[in-house]
């Protein structure tokens, strides 16, 4: 018999598995030890499948971690992205990401993730990360946080409405690539996102 012991020595390293991967190393493992564990709450349900050790809700930034493991592929993205380079004045819980996937949510002890689908061709523009464990994550460039904001939200459309994204301007001006910003959306193949990242270009006074 497979004890908890034995899963938590196979999987705490990575910090969260998912029942399919246990049952890859024990073919005639009792799922149902998953669902007594977690109730137990010697494991955090992390979606449909998915779980996370308990010591893990004191590691900073996991929830990070966490995010690119439960629905992939995906990356860290939008107001969270935004919020993560200080590009925008509100500090954002929900960790939103993108996805080549469908459009979902999913809620844990860990926060609450929104997860927005893109076609294919549309995901690039995103590097990898390292926690305080060493584990790695997907984050958006800057540059690309922001095409994804413009991509997924066309009601940004006016120059009102970029002055209400209240972008950094120290940052826009000092920090942020609009040439790699440019060169994102002339991948996209969008005449509307070309004429909306021009505009927020034009609001914050950056030169391209």
């Amino acid at each position: 018999m497979v004890s908890y012991l034995q899963i938590r020595n196979e999987f705490i390293s990575s910090g969260c598995f998912c029942v399919n991967q246990v049952l890859l190393m024990h073919p005639n493992f009792n799922v149902n030890n998953i669902y007594r564990w977690a109730k137990q709450e010697l494991l955090i349900p992390l979606r449909q499948g998915w779980y996370a050790f308990p010591e893990t809700l004191k590691i900073a930034d996991f929830e990070r971690y966490v995010a690119a493991r439960i629905y992939r592929p995906s990356y860290i993205s939008l107001h969270y992205a935004l919020s993560f380079y200080d590009m925008i004045p509100e500090a954002v819980s929900t960790i939103t990401c993108v996805t080549t996937n469908k459009t979902l949510t999913f809620n844990n002890k860990f926060g609450h993730y929104s997860y927005q689908s893109v076609k294919e061709s549309f995901f690039y523009g995103y590097m990898p990360k390292t926690d305080d464990e060493n584990r790695t994550f997907h984050l958006a460039t800057p540059e690309k946080a922001l095409l994804d904001l413009l991509y997924l939200y066309p009601q940004y459309n006016t120059t009102e409405d970029m002055e209400n994204l209240r972008l950094d301007e120290s940052f826009m001006s000092d920090e942020f690539n609009a040439e790699k910003f440019m060169e994102f959306c002339e991948k996209a193949g969008s005449k509307a996102l070309t004429r909306r990242a021009k505009k927020v270009l034009n609001t914050y006074c950056t030169v391209i």
